[in-house]
Formats: structure tokens, C-alpha cells, sequence
């Protein structure tokens, strides 16, 4: 599958890897049966907050877009409009999944219906300020194309609960990072979008604590010993794909003055904290062995992007890369088997 961007000179195209943001269906006659009775309340003061609309004369542009762009040398344009493209596909994913989570629950669950609409808003929000800035650089997003050629990708309820939730927390910590970031070193905002990214992520914070409320109303999901390792096998998921992805665009942290490992390392950090208030355990970042096995998995990544980029036969890529993907793989095992902590440890020292 290929998702197209439209240029005013050409047309480009994306190729998909198991590190692209992905598009998400689910077994919807499974989420209608779900019973939030036990955490009502909640939902009905999360609904509240969806429709104040915080952020509704938030994403207006100012006489900042309007200046030219040509002036960013063609690395640095390039590493950015590759953000901008890759941070947009992740925003429409997530509003065609909450408005179809919307509509197919309307009739049964009409709360949780209203809260999956009001996130579809905020998504198409982000996705569309996204696409307006690749504008600025003479590109654009074609979502309807999205919509129609992309690859759905099914994860039952639980799942999409597990991955949305971290997705959406680290969205948060992701964006405040870098928002505080440029607040305290200004001459590094290359580009007037990240003046927004202060209010912007607390709509992340805010679908986070909705995922969060889900899976507190479904001690299934949280309680059991299987639980406890689909969620530290979302939770390696999510960091190590953060990870391999912005360490192999490091030059775009480098232009906005960040080291990528390094700011990786607090945001999985922050999140990894912010996931043990829900989730039964956490990762034990501390075991020195946890970022070696992250480091070793970005350095066969390397490998694996410069045998795409010298060899053109298919069939010697694949050979080529076998090894490597077997030790990646083996790495990703220790990672998993390294022993997780109990959130309840976290949380008191956090207190």
C-alpha cells in the first residue's frame, strides 16, 4: 500500500513499514456489549469536558504561517515535511476510528458514542492543522486516498484500548516535551507550528484519561495475569517503535535542538510513570540491560535501511536482512523477559 502526497511540482509517495503510523479496525458488536456502569460518573465528567471544547479557537493561524519557507535548507525542510506527514496520518487514523467507534455505538451506549465523536473532532482538528502547514511547503495530505487504500489493521476492543491509551499519553508527553523545550530555547522553532503544542497535547491528555476510564471499567482487561503481559507487551511496543523511528530521524530533533535519544529516553520515562496509574505493572527502565537491547535494536534498524537504500534485488534484501531481523527479534525477547515492576512500587514512590 502507498499513501500519496500531492505536490504542486510532483507527486511523491510513502512507503509503508511496520514502523508507519498504522490504520485501526475492531470488533464493534464486542465494544457494544461493554458495560461502563461501574465507572459512569467518570465518563459523564469526561463527556463534560469534551463538549467545553478548550481548544476551539485554539488551531487558528496566525501572520507567522504567512512568511516563505525557502529559507529552511532542504534537509531540514525535508525532515520536517516528513514529521508533518507522518504526524498527520496518525491523527486521521485516530479520527476515522473514534467516528466509526461513534456511529456504531450510538444506539447501545450513546455516553461513550458522544465522548468517540467529540475525539474524532479534536483528531480532524490536529489532522487538518497538520495538513495545512504541509501546505506551506507546497505539499498536501491526500486523506480521502488515505481512507480508501490504506491497510486496516484489527485489534479486538482490549487492544485498541491498550494502544490507544499509550499512544495518546505519549502523544502528550511528546509534544509538552518539545513545547518546553522551545519555550526555553526560542531561536530553535524553526517553524511556527510548535507554538501550539502546549494546548494541542492536552486534547491528547485528555483522550488518554477517557482510554484510561475504558479500561478501569473492565477489571478484565487489568487484573488477570494475562493482562499484566499484554500490557507490558504494548507498552515495550509503543517505546520501541518511538524509538527505532525518531532515532533513525535524529536529524530532525538536531534541527530543533534536541538529542533524539536522550529525549526519547524522559518521554518513555514520563509515560512508562503515567501508564502505572492504570496499568497493573511497569517497565523496568533502571535494568541497564533495557536501553542497551533498545540501542543494539536501533543499530540493526541502521543496517536494515542501508540495504534498502544500496541493493535493488528483492530477493538479496530479504537475504540480507534475515540475520538481522532474527537478533532484532532476539533482542526484543530480552527486552520483554526483562522483570517488570508493580505499579503500586511506582506510585509510592512517586507519592
Amino acid at each position: 500500500m502507498q499513501a500519496t502526497i500531492q505536490s504542486s511540482q510532483s507527486s511523491q509517495v510513502t512507503k509503508e513499514t511496520l514502523l508507519t503510523p498504522r490504520f485501526y479496525t475492531t470488533d464493534f458488536e464486542e465494544m457494544s456489549k461493554l458495560d461502563i456502569s461501574t465507572n459512569k460518573e467518570e465518563f459523564e465528567a469526561l463527556l463534560e469536558e469534551f463538549q467545553a471544547d478548550y481548544n476551539r479557537q485554539h488551531f487558528i493561524r496566525d501572520d507567522e504561517f504567512e512568511k516563505s519557507w525557502n529559507s529552511l535548507d532542504n534537509k531540514t525542510k525535508g525532515l520536517f515535511i516528513e514529521f508533518l506527514e507522518r504526524s498527520c496520518t496518525a491523527e486521521f487514523s485516530g479520527f476515522l476510528l473514534y467516528k466509526e467507534l461513534s456511529r456504531r455505538l450510538k444506539s447501545v451506549n450513546p455516553i461513550i458514542a458522544e465522548c468517540f465523536l467529540l475525539m474524532s473532532r479534536d483528531e480532524a482538528r490536529h489532522a487538518g492543522f497538520l495538513n495545512k502547514a504541509m501546505g506551506d511547503f507546497n505539499l498536501s495530505l491526500d486523506l480521502g486516498f488515505l481512507t480508501k487504500s490504506r491497510k486496516y489493521t484489527f485489534f479486538s476492543p482490549k487492544f485498541i484500548f491498550y494502544a490507544t491509551y499509550l499512544s495518546e499519553k505519549i502523544g502528550y508527553w511528546r509534544y509538552i516535551t518539545i513545547y518546553r523545550h522551545l519555550e526555553k530555547h526560542p531561536e530553535y522553532r524553526i517553524y511556527p507550528i510548535f507554538k501550539f503544542f502546549e494546548n494541542w497535547c492536552q486534547d491528547e491528555n485528555r483522550h488518554g484519561d477517557f482510554f484510561a476510564a475504558l479500561l478501569k471499567s473492565q477489571p478484565q482487561f487489568l487484573q488477570t495475569f494475562s493482562s499484566k503481559l499484554w500490557c507490558r507487551f504494548f507498552l515495550l511496543s509503543v517505546f520501541a517503535t518511538m524509538y527505532l523511528n525518531d532515532c533513525q530521524r535524529s536529524g530532525f530533533y538536531e534541527s530543533i535542538g534536541l538529542d533524539a535519544r536522550q529525549y526519547d529516553i524522559h518521554v518513555i520515562r514520563k509515560t512508562n510513570e503515567s501508564a502505572s496509574r492504570i496499568f497493573p505493572i511497569a517497565l523496568n527502565l533502571d535494568d541497564p540491560a533495557f536501553f542497551q537491547n533498545m540501542d543494539f535494536c536501533t543499530t540493526k534498524n541502521r543496517l536494515l535501511i542501508e540495504i534498502d537504500q544500496k541493493s535493488e534485488n528483492p530477493y538479496i534484501k530479504n537475504l540480507q536482512k534475515l540475520p538481522i531481523y532474527f537478533e532484532m527479534g532476539l533482542s526484543l525477547i530480552k527486552l520483554y523477559l526483562i522483570k517488570p515492576i508493580e505499579s503500586e512500587y511506582i506510585n509510592k514512590s512517586i507519592k
